[in-house]
């Protein structure tokens, strides 16, 4: 079957140049055409693929009350950049308070309970020793003494327990980050059984940016990289830069973390995750973006686009033989983000001489005059990007 297309793209071939060709290849009778021919020259060249993304913080958490309470104060603002520990909201305190002094209260009526009992024991004590009275009132006095120890110890615990609820009518910040939405405002009644937190907190110090690739993009990314595990492959990867929606490039350099270890049998996908530095909050989590991955290639053999003819999503160049003859070239490229220009992955080799322009009135084996040109060294800076 492949023998099949390759000849039927021969012919294809064969009828394109001769239907570019009709009168001869040679200007005036019995004269060689001159053409625009370059020697290729290997060059190092990073090149870079853009993968859309959607950002989001390292770490977000729900703020909810812990307490019932209307609330009384909001402390901060949405978007605000907030510290650990910082307070956010403040719930009415009143019924709180009050059931910290009712605690207290009890705690004071156990230990006058307590009070009583260890004095009933020290009267009860002499008089058994004296055998007035029996070992069993002394006993029973003891454990009227461990019952009033026991309330002491449980009253003081209420206490701790109003307390802490007071405490939680100060709600504040589990981590640094963002603050998000604020659903309910000043007067709402909240408890910890609201549907909608009172906020969000986004840790937004390393954002996550989270793309995917297709199998054959991440193999051929991964596979010329140190590492006998993909995790050690992409500790090897280069940075990667972060292209934000204003498509400006963002100020950090991040780190592709992560692949995960299924191919979406959908969409043929493997999801990646790539970690940026964010200590002045600029990235936000929920915004768009795009991951900007390097790929080396050393001694690369670059083409223009214009050099060369697609046919059936094949690519043909026209190289020069020693006899200055064009011969039809079958080769395969890195259509990658080069402006006007492929990379050379098979068919061609430093030193061939390729055909720049005119290759529309060529057929193979048609004898030119080449005026070599030195071939200019491509700028990956100068890429569509």
């Amino acid at each position: 079957m492949q023998f099949k297309n390759l000849s039927f793209i021969a012919i294809l071939l064969a009828v394109y140049s001769c239907s570019n060709s009709k009168g001869g290849q040679t200007g005036m009778a019995g004269q060689v055409r001159e053409y625009n021919v370059v020697s290729l020259q290997p060059q190092d060249i990073t090149l870079y693929k853009d993968y859309p993304t959607t950002l989001q913080g390292s770490q977000t958490v729900e703020i909810r009350p812990r307490v019932a309470g209307y609330i009384e104060e909001i402390m901060v603002d949405e978007g605000d950049l907030v510290k650990k520990g910082q307070v956010l909201f403040r719930l009415n305190a009143n019924d709180l308070q009050a059931q910290v002094r009712s605690a207290e209260a009890q705690v004071k009526v156990a230990e006058a309970q307590v009070s009583t009992a260890k004095i009933n024991v020290d009267k009860t004590q002499p008089l058994v020793d004296k055998n007035i009275i029996s070992e069993f009132e002394l006993e029973s006095a003891k454990t009227a003494l461990a019952s009033a120890e026991a309330q002491l110890a449980n009253a003081n615990a209420n206490v701790a327990n109003a307390k802490a609820n007071l405490g939680y009518t100060l709600i504040t910040s589990p981590t640094n980050g963002i603050i998000g939405n604020f659903p309910y405002r000043v007067g709402s009644l909240v408890s910890s059984t609201i549907t909608q937190p009172l906020t969000t907190v986004s840790n937004t110090a390393n954002m996550y940016a989270y793309f995917s690739m297709n199998e054959t993009e991440f193999l051929t990314m991964t596979q010329d990289l140190e590492g006998a595990s993909t995790k050690q492959k992409l500790e090897n990867l280069p940075a990667v830069d972060l292209v934000l929606p204003t498509s400006a490039i963002y100020a950090n350099k991040g780190k592709v973390e992560t692949a995960s270890g299924i191919v979406d049998q959908t969409t043929g996908a493997i999801n990646i995750r790539a970690s940026f530095y964010n200590p002045e909050g600029v990235l936000r989590s929920g915004s768009s973006g795009a991951v900007r991955i390097p790929q080396h290639y050393t001694n690369a053999i670059i083409i223009p686009q214009k050099a060369t003819v697609e046919i059936q999503n094949k690519h043909f160049a026209y190289t020069v033989n020693e006899e200055n003859k064009v011969v039809n070239t079958l080769i395969e490229v890195v259509t990658g983000n080069l402006k006007d220009s492929y990379i050379v992955t098979s068919g061609l080799k430093a030193g061939d001489k390729v055909v720049l322009e005119g290759i529309s009135s060529l057929r193979d084996g048609t004898e030119i005059k080449p005026k070599v040109e030195t071939q200019q060294a491509i700028d990956s800076n100068s890429s569509n990007q």
